[in-house]
């Protein structure tokens, strides 16, 4: 079906005049009347009929006519689609982040981001850092938000550093270490609270113990979720290591306290990776961009 012709039957029916068609499409009345009359003869169909000095539809030029606006007017939503995406105001991101800026950084930089971009659909997957990075490199996702040791990225990953979190021991205020610096053989003397085997701060723990040559820490009591092993801590139960973004809102109101371990300073690296000569899409640029202006936010 030739939709030129079409189009210029639409403009026709819309305005009721091939005068006034002819005026807003810059064509000549014998040009569109031509165009119309083979349209017709493609169709089998008439739609126009003379009426006084003008023209009228014929009933099947009515149902083309509403036909045809609807197919106009779905090219227009398709028009505004496509720019919208170009511009990032619509689209998909799809985010595979580790577990310390899946919780504690993207909900705020979402919430912030949708504010100015509400159409943008958002999808995060919570996983761990060697899984980000896969999904990332089999274009499961168009970014990844890592936060944890510094690893040896592929080198078809772009890795933009955000900042270091600080790696706190807290313990609860009534405790005798609460605000004390100690040597860390005495620190790993306490009843640890932890979670599960596997989890990266577990690791840091374990692996600052063996660098030092300090004993294994004693981990009484593990947990499946941070919050269930922080919650046991505030209760009056161990000490746990975990990063400051997690616990600093809970030392601020008194209900934690560091213990400040002689000589020790361990820091995660919050990072965004990208697959290298890729672009990304408007949209997740945008995300990227709010999250350099904002990167360190503080869940209320």
């Amino acid at each position: 079906m030739n939709l030129h012709a079409l189009r210029l039957f639409h403009v026709i029916a819309a305005t009721g005049s091939v005068t006034r068609a002819s005026e807003l499409l810059n064509i000549s009345q014998p040009a569109i009347t031509a165009q119309v009359k083979k349209f017709e003869k493609e169709l089998s169909l008439t739609l126009l009929k003379p009426q006084g000095r003008g023209i009228a539809l014929t009933d099947a030029g009515e149902t083309i006519a509403m036909l045809a606006k609807r197919l106009f007017a779905v090219e227009q939503q398709i028009e505004q689609y496509a720019q919208d995406y170009a511009a990032g105001a619509m689209g998909h991101i799809h985010i595979a982040a580790t577990y310390l800026p899946a919780h504690y950084l993207i909900p705020t930089w979402i919430a912030k981001f949708k504010q100015q971009y509400e159409q943008v659909e958002m999808e995060i997957t919570t996983t761990n850092s060697s899984d980000a990075l896969h999904k990332l490199l089999h274009a499961e996702v168009d970014l990844a938000i890592y936060g944890g040791l510094p690893e040896a990225y592929p080198d078809t990953i772009e890795t933009e550093h955000l900042f270091h979190d600080e790696l706190w021991f807290v313990v609860a205020p009534g405790h005798r270490y609460a605000n004390q610096t100690i040597s860390l053989a005495d620190m790993v003397k306490e009843p640890f609270v932890m979670r599960e085997e596997g989890s990266s701060t577990r690791e840091r723990l374990l692996a600052l113990c063996r660098t030092y040559n300090a004993p294994s820490p004693r981990i009484t009591l593990q947990f499946n979720g941070l919050h269930e092993a922080i919650q046991a801590v505030v209760a009056g139960y161990g000490a746990n290591f975990v990063s400051s973004l997690v616990v600093r809102d809970y030392v601020d109101r008194g209900e934690l306290c560091r213990v400040h371990v002689e000589g020790i300073h361990l820091r995660n690296m919050i990072a965004i990776c990208t697959r290298k000569r890729e672009p990304l899409s408007a949209a997740a640029s945008h995300l990227i961009e709010m999250i350099r202006r904002n990167p360190f936010v503080r869940r209320t």
